[in-house]
């Protein structure tokens, strides 16, 4: 049997968001397999998110920390913001369907698609 901690170490790290890159004003979106989000970076560390769930309850744009991400589990590696293969978990509770692809927009340029 795998821990968790060797699934962690397995995954391709270069793939990973991890959220101490990020910097004020970055946006990360993230493609699930039902959604597309955009996560804006504030300055203390939580993020102002649209699409996907808040979209579809109405409210618009909303302010909500990060939990991390998981295996689908309760254990969240709480580091990362958004990894291909693994699920979103906002601080209010929801948890996205896998991820398919991420992102990250920094002010004035656009990186590549994981």
């Amino acid at each position: 049997m795998r821990t968790l901690a060797a699934v962690v170490n397995s995954l391709d790290p270069t793939r990973a968001i991890d959220r101490h890159q990020l910097s004020k004003g970055d946006a990360v979106v993230v493609q699930t397999r039902n959604s597309l989000y955009r996560l804006m970076t504030l300055a203390d560390g939580s993020f102002v998110v649209e699409g996907g769930w808040f979209s579809q309850q109405g409210s618009g744009p909303s302010r909500v920390g990060v939990a991390g991400c998981s295996f689908g589990g309760s254990a969240i590696w709480s580091r990362v913001v958004a990894a291909p293969g693994l699920f979103l978990e906002f601080g209010n509770g929801v948890r996205t369907t896998r991820i398919q692809s991420t992102w990250v927009e920094h002010p004035g340029a656009r990186s590549s698609i994981n």
